[in-house]
């Protein structure tokens, strides 16, 4: 039977005003260790400024929290860790960084949490909430018993008198030394570091070598990511692709145009909308226009993919079987990797010409993840078969290393004519040059079976998995138009 959030008080003339406070609270306290979600309508007054909109989501997340916390509470091994992308402003950081920790102490006050952000500063920020929470006058007069150590009452790293802490770091921070029942990890990255290869992986390393390490049991601890989607190469999708992990996949984007998960979660979505209060219409298309199309569809739909208003445009490309004009000059750009199978970088070779009417015509695209060996033969036959009329361009990478390299593969390639790119600047700023002429729909591309593959790789670059044909594409393209400088814009 449901207890009563509130007592009534003519049911009890007899009590005291005092006796009556002390049984409210005592019914109030016990309807917050059976619901989460009931602990954060019950606190959200004591701790946040904001009017709350209670919006679906909110119960469903803190029901799906809960589920795998009670497994924590009895030690019973878990049957999954939990993922879930929601859109920026959605109570998701209050609920999962803030409240969480602090709930799951008034169910089994030992329970440690270690809970991690992009940055140092927002960490702490979610830290001291967190801590103030509990000291608040609502929070102390229904659960008097769960009160902060005062040898432990830091910024970053508090516990209570029974033996619970709550730590926090940041992505690629340190834990040494530290463990914990739950391992919770809101927004491992920030938009700006999304499109930073090394960013990524650092992040996907750190979660890799350093931070999975740190539960208590690896069969009962549980990880909770909670991030906007923000990349192909983020830490969500590095965790749906790892095998022999039990996941949950919690999906809800700010419009019903976007992939749900668990799919049956669409019928609560009003007039398409996830949360038709905070994001209505006119904030999304407020934020669309911000953001433009792949960075919205990333943080607002969840979906990190293709999207109007990224580098590349979709139907910007003609598919053709013939050239439209004879080849005026053609160049084979190589983009060279030496890793040798896995899913990392590869190497690619594209063979672009310039045709007689001004159009650019994507010949040719070679890719794949050879050994330094087979790559070089590759390059060897590749420049037999496209004949003495097509440059071979080789991009140079800085420091000796890519010196010797791409000096090693000119010299192979003795009788053709051969040189080296010696780069500069990032591969988007590169690109750029190479995006324009295709957004003016100056590129044409032969119909192979290459072809789809190479169109999809620009349309989600610079967040798809791979970034090899873009660059190899710009290297071809910044070599047959010598008006533009490698590395620089028009």
């Amino acid at each position: 039977m449901a207890l009563q959030t509130k007592i009534d008080l003519k049911n009890f003339t007899g009590l005291s005003s005092e006796d009556l406070v002390k049984l409210n609270n005592t019914v109030q306290a016990e309807r917050c260790r059976r619901s989460f979600f009931y602990f954060v309508q019950t606190m959200w007054s004591s701790s946040i400024p904001e009017k709350p909109v209670w919006n679906w989501h909110i119960k469903y997340i803190c029901h799906e929290l809960q589920v795998v916390a009670e497994r924590v509470f009895a030690r019973e091994p878990k049957k999954y860790d939990l993922i879930i992308n929601v859109p920026p402003g959605s109570t998701k950081s209050t609920i999962c960084s803030v409240m969480f920790p602090i709930w799951v102490w008034i169910r089994d006050p030992v329970i440690r949490s270690l809970c991690s952000s992009y940055s140092g500063d927002l960490s702490l920020d979610l830290s001291v909430k967190s801590r103030d929470l509990m000291k608040t006058k609502k929070f102390t007069e229904l659960f008097p018993n769960v009160k902060v150590r005062q040898d432990l009452d830091s910024k970053g790293y508090f516990g209570n008198t029974e033996g619970g802490r709550r730590y926090s770091t940041s992505t690629s921070g340190t834990a040494t030394g530290m463990h914990g029942h739950f391992l919770i990890i809101d927004d491992p990255i920030n938009p700006r570091g999304a499109i930073s290869e090394a960013a990524l992986k650092e992040c996907k390393e750190w979660y890799d070598q350093t931070f999975s390490t740190r539960k208590i049991d690896k069969k009962v601890s549980v990880t909770l990511l909670i991030m906007q989607r923000l990349g192909l190469e983020d830490l969500t999708q590095h965790l749906l692709e790892k095998k022999n992990v039990k996941l949950k996949h919690i999906c809800l984007p700010a419009e019903d145009e976007y992939e749900i998960k668990p799919a049956k979660l669409k019928k609560y979505y009003k007039n398409g909308l996830l949360d038709p209060v905070r994001l209505d219409r006119d904030v999304l298309d407020e934020q669309m226009a911000n953001l433009g199309g792949l960075s919205y569809a990333g943080q607002f739909g969840q979906s990190p993919r293709r999207s109007e208003g990224n580098l590349f445009l979709e139907n910007r490309v003609k598919i053709v079987d013939e050239l439209p004009s004879p080849v005026e000059k053609a160049t084979r750009y190589w983009d060279k990797a030496g890793t040798e199978g896995g899913t990392g970088a590869q190497t690619a070779g594209t063979l672009l010409a310039r045709l007689q009417n001004g159009q650019f015509a994507v010949l040719d695209c070679i890719t794949g993840r050879w050994s330094s060996e087979r790559r070089e033969q590759t390059i060897l036959d590749t420049a037999a078969l496209d004949g003495l009329p097509v440059r071979i361009v080789v991009e140079q990478e800085p420091g000796s290393g890519g010196k010797e390299s791409a000096e090693g593969t000119i010299k192979r390639l003795q009788g053709y004519i051969a040189s080296a790119d010696r780069v500069t600047g990032d591969k988007i700023l590169r690109a750029h040059p190479w995006s324009i002429v295709w957004n003016q729909g100056n590129v044409v591309i032969l119909n192979r079976p290459w072809t789809q593959d190479y169109i999809n790789e620009h349309l989600f670059f610079p967040r798809g998995k791979t970034k090899d044909r873009v660059d190899s594409s710009s290297g071809a393209f910044a070599s047959l138009t010598r008006n533009i400088k490698r590395g620089g814009l028009w």
